[in-house]
């Protein structure tokens, strides 16, 4: 995703109701608050969860 299209959709957020845009500020706070998180996973977690993730989708899929 380009910068601009990131601007577009933050110009975009500025339209919306306070609540919601409320909303969308705490998403954002969080998701930059992970950045400065100690905690990371090596390459071989972040491997076994998304096949474990994909494991459970695909078992979540049969089951429809």
């Amino acid at each position: 995703m380009s910068k601009e299209q990131v601007k577009a959709i933050l110009d975009r957020v500025l339209t919306w109701p306070p609540e919601r845009q409320e909303d969308a500020a705490k998403i954002l706070m969080l998701m930059e608050s992970q950045d400065h998180s100690v905690y990371r996973l090596t390459d071989e977690q972040v491997e076994e969860v998304r096949r474990r993730r994909s494991d459970s989708e695909c078992a979540t899929a049969h089951a429809r």
